[in-house]
């Protein structure tokens, strides 16, 4: 997948973030980003030597260090805000240290400064759900696409996003204009190229992925089973399953999609998202990293896609192919999910009595009560 043109430079400096967080080797990573091993290690020293600057040709706002007066400090602040309108006391304060900044005052004499300057936002509601985090990066993704809207052009936008639940780190951000298995099998092809295999992929029941449980079985799930990844589908009706990608649509919603009345084209609104996204991963400290960024609890899958390999399954197993969705197993027919119509199911006796549960790969997709004959 080589650099496209209009997102270079966050492109460059995604790479050396990588690379410096190790997880596959330099030219495993090169690979994925399309780009040769000399070319990566140029980026990679200028990277080391100068920090954005080796990568950067643009210009910044006035966030240089003059004469260091709690005047000077107060416009330093301002400007952050300015520039991120829904950060608190606690990211400013932690941003301008990140930057480099000598004696930046602390979170709380920050907030003061937003208040005084009538530029702060009342505090949201406390949180009532306990937080779950997988033990290491590419142990969990979620995806989830946001509530569509409509664009100047009379067409609509659907935002999707992919985060990694252990880093937060935003794995894919893109504008659709459906919500297709096929927008989504690209998107997650182009993801898995660039970052590797997870282990899991978190989602709910709605289109593409899912449907009405215990059947919630889609080509799109089949599809990622292949992969190696085992999917896992949230409680009906209950979002904070995927609570962290419903938060980052949250943040997407207030630091991007409503700063404008208006967004013309889906081009339109995926150079916002590219610009944004690597602010979100590379610069916004974030509450539930003890205000680090994502990309510094980040590290690629040494996992690459695997070869589509036949479907095997261990002695014992009995193997039926579904057809309708059904299977005909001792002589009787039973149902299984429509999506793996074709498909080879490995057939387990469990230790609940009658209880047999169907496979298909690596995970098992359903399960059957067997009857008998009176």
């Amino acid at each position: 997948m080589p650099w496209r043109e209009v997102s270079v430079v966050s492109e460059r400096r995604e790479f050396c973030e990588l690379a410096d967080g190790g997880g596959v080797a330099f030219s495993e990573l090169c690979r994925r980003f399309g780009v040769s091993r000399p070319t990566g290690y140029r980026w990679l020293q200028r990277w080391r030597a100068e920090g954005a600057g080796g990568l950067m040709d643009r210009s910044h706002r006035p966030l240089r260090s003059p004469s260091r007066t709690v005047g000077c400090m107060e416009l330093l602040v301002m400007a952050m805000r300015d520039d991120h309108p829904c950060w608190g006391g606690r990211k400013i304060s932690r941003r301008l240290r990140d930057l480099g900044f000598p004696g930046v005052p602390e979170p709380s004499t920050v907030t003061g400064i937003l208040r005084r300057w009538g530029r702060l936002d009342p505090l949201p509601p406390p949180r009532d759900h306990q937080r779950f985090v997988a033990d290491e990066p590419n142990d969990l993704w979620q995806m989830d696409f946001k509530g569509d809207f409509g664009l100047g052009d009379g067409s609509r936008c659907h935002s999707f996003g992919m985060l990694d639940d252990h880093s937060r780190y935003n794995l894919a951000l893109r504008a659709c204009a459906d919500q297709t298995t096929a927008t989504v099998k690209r998107i997650l092809a182009d993801a898995f190229d660039r970052y590797g295999m997870p282990l899991r992929i978190l989602c709910d029941n709605g289109s593409p992925w899912g449907g009405v449980p215990p059947a919630n079985w889609t080509p799109l799930g089949v599809w990622l089973l292949d992969q190696g990844v085992k999917v896992i589908h949230s409680r009906p009706y209950h979002p904070q399953t995927v609570g962290k990608e419903e938060r980052f649509h949250g943040t997407l919603e207030r630091e991007v999609l409503s700063v404008r009345t208006v967004w013309h084209t889906i081009g339109h609104v995926q150079d916002a998202f590219d610009t944004w996204r690597v602010v979100y991963n590379h610069q916004r400290p974030h509450d539930s990293l003890a205000l680090a960024t994502p990309a510094t609890h980040y590290r690629p899958s040494p996992r690459s896609r695997p070869s589509l390999e036949p479907a095997d399954y261990p002695d014992g197993f009995e193997v039926r192919i579904a057809d309708t969705g059904r299977i005909t197993y001792r002589g009787r027919r039973y149902r299984v999910p429509k999506a793996f119509n074709g498909r080879p199911l490995g057939i387990a006796p469990t230790n609940t009595g009658d209880i047999h549960e169907i496979w298909y790969r690596h995970q098992a997709i359903t399960t059957i009560t067997i009857t008998h004959d009176l």
